[in-house]
């Protein structure tokens, strides 16, 4: 028997199915798939209205070609990562130079160039195939059918983003109650409708007119969804740039104090969700520091908090000088003190395992980019399947081992991020019972307590041994080095009676923060003076704000207008006032803690926020 079609035109259909299977692979591997049957239509629609469009395959098939391309790619990242291709991939892929792909690669980049060909020859051959079938082609009237109900749909899309839609009626009794409230509140309003109802707006779309269509599930759909995630992504560096304008002329005319006597090495490390009373170098019963407890020359900052509780809003506080209470704005018109120390002479990395965009990502990424050497290393995101933050330290090796006479390097952590028990390695499952190899932990039930406690302690446990590992590398009798490590915010984990878990609660768990200043035998040599005041304001009231102007301080930097007053390393420091986000701006000074939540509230009337 003979097939119906020919062997052209079957392998045209074939290609084009396979493609659109590909946000059901991960049911090959065990992983959920959000919403399959919309997505399956989206795809449906989208290939109707390609063809409708085009007529015939070989008139779009060239557009296809980022899809083969990328479906390599995708296969990747959802087999050892779960998750498919996003902003930030597509950011490390547009900022990735070839020399650094192969260096990455190492000898698989011959493996990448084959599975490229390969593809593109696959492209190529149903290209031909295209060309040589003339089955697929839409010449009947009902091509022109589906083109009217298209630019309809377009049409009701496009009205719908412009005025929304009208929300669902309220009962009767309701309204009649919410317009006798509005009449007994505001007499004169009948006065002000009357003035107003002469104009014209455009009514809202009706809730039934709406279509049953989410971007979200466009955007996962293939291959047509990657035009979604490609506008994303150019939206994302288009706000990047917008943020990068602002500050591109500023300068802190910064220079070294003393260029014969000046840190070889500078590290700052940003932690992720720590929680200043669940480190035991600050009190805490289970031992959570075995190793930062064993150094000398540690200083534990005993009364730092965090102005904001969200990485996004909390790390450029941590590293510009940008005020606490303009933290919930987007962007700064300053650098941050990357440029400060360019500007000093020194080499500047910096070292993420966090993502570079996205919606909680770009504000931080912003800064990054200042650096004169910039790597993402977290494929994974925020999943099961992240890298650990280990991952570090062979690029934080390669940047020691940099010829520059005098570096600063960040360290971006994943530190305790959600799921905590995805943070650690399996010997560091110290406390028991926890949430190792719990598939999908229920988050809301507060009985999941005690193992969220447990993981989240080995997460400390863990990032003790990380920290301990990066001093160990800085330790030389040769380099003065010093480390300052501060976590972005903390996290609330069900204490007691509270009901309230992770961050983003107005918490004293999540405004205090761990942080310490860690410096080498030669640096304290070199800087007596220097260490002699971190030590004596290991118990001063500190907040994020001081962060900056310390490090810069412990480098030896100087620039005009320097607030050494904010420095904790310096004899004219002072203290300020701190405010905290927690039903406006708080003074945290003069705030009681509520209940087991330990809500923060301000004894007085909080600033509003602005």
């Amino acid at each position: 028997m003979r097939s119906s079609l020919p062997p052209a035109t079957f392998y045209l259909v074939l290609t084009y199915v396979l493609l659109s299977a590909m946000p059901f692979y991960p049911l090959l591997l065990g992983l959920p798939v959000t919403r399959p049957l919309q997505v399956l239509g989206v795809e449906v629609i989208a290939w109707i209205a390609a063809w409708a469009l085009f007529k015939r395959p070989a008139w779009f098939h060239p557009l296809l070609l980022p899809a083969f391309l990328a479906l390599p790619t995708e296969l990747y990242l959802y087999t050892y990562y779960g998750q498919g291709i996003s902003t930030h991939h597509l950011g490390i892929m547009a900022e990735t130079s070839p020399l650094e792909a192969m260096e990455f690669l190492g000898s698989k980049a011959w493996l990448l160039v084959a599975v490229l060909l390969g593809v593109l020859a696959w492209w190529a051959s149903c290209w031909r195939a295209a060309w040589k079938t003339r089955q697929l082609d839409w010449n009947d009237s009902s091509r022109w059918v589906v083109l009217g109900v298209l630019g309809l749909a377009v049409a009701v899309f496009a009205y719908e983003k412009k005025v929304g839609v009208a929300p669902e009626p309220k009962p009767a009794a309701a309204t009649a109650a919410r317009v006798h409230l509005a009449a007994a509140a505001k007499p004169a309003a009948s006065a002000t409708v009357s003035a107003s109802a002469t104009t014209w707006t455009a009514p809202r779309l009706p809730g039934w007119a709406k279509l049953p269509v989410e971007l979200d599930a466009f955007a996962r759909s293939w291959p047509f969804g990657l035009v979604a995630r490609g506008v994303d992504f150019y939206k994302e560096r288009r706000y990047l740039a917008d943020l990068n304008r602002r500050s591109a002329a500023f300068r802190f005319d910064a220079r070294q104090g003393d260029p014969a006597n000046a840190p070889d090495v500078l590290v700052m490390v940003l932690g992720e969700s720590a929680r200043y009373d669940r480190w035991s170098i600050n009190g805490y019963t289970r031992e959570t520091n075995p190793l930062l407890a064993k150094e000398e020359n540690l200083v534990p900052l005993q009364d730092l908090i965090t102005s904001v509780s969200a990485t996004r809003l909390s790390v450029p506080v941590i590293i510009s000088r940008k005020p606490a209470m303009q933290s919930l704005k987007d962007g700064f018109t300053e650098k941050s003190f990357l440029t400060a120390f360019k500007e000093a002479g020194y080499k500047t990395f910096w070292l993420s395992n966090q993502i570079s965009f996205g919606k909680f990502d770009t504000p931080v990424s912003v800064f990054a980019k200042e650096a004169d050497t910039v790597e993402f290393l977290n494929l994974g995101g925020f999943t099961t399947r992240s890298n650990l933050d280990e991952v570090l330290f062979d690029p934080l090796a390669r940047a020691l081992d940099d010829p520059a006479p005098k570096k600063l390097i960040v360290l971006h952590t994943l530190g305790s991020h959600w799921n905590y028990a995805h943070r650690y390695p399996a010997r560091f499952d110290k406390w028991t019972p926890s949430l190792r190899g719990v598939d999908k932990p229920v988050v809301t039930d507060d009985a999941i307590e005690p193992r969220m406690s447990n993981s989240y302690d080995n997460s400390i446990l863990y990032t003790d041994w990380f920290l301990s590992q990066v001093i160990d590398k800085l330790r030389s009798p040769e380099k003065a080095a010093a480390l300052m490590y501060v976590a972005d915010h903390g996290q609330t984990l069900y204490d007691k009676s509270c009901d309230l878990a992770f961050h983003g609660h107005n918490t004293q768990y999540e405004f205090h923060v761990p942080a310490f200043v860690w410096y080498s035998d030669v640096y304290a040599a070199l800087y007596p003076a220097k260490v002699e005041q971190l030590k004596r304001h290991r118990a001063a009231r500190l907040s994020t704000e001081n962060v900056f102007h310390t490090l810069v301080d412990l480098g030896d930097i100087r620039y005009p207008g320097e607030r050494l007053e904010w420095s904790i390393a310096s004899a004219q420091w002072k203290r300020h006032k701190r405010y905290v986000d927690s039903y406006g701006w708080t003074d945290y000074d003069n705030a009681r803690m509520r209940g087991d939540c330990r809500e923060v509230i301000d004894k007085g009337t909080p600033l509003p926020r602005r």
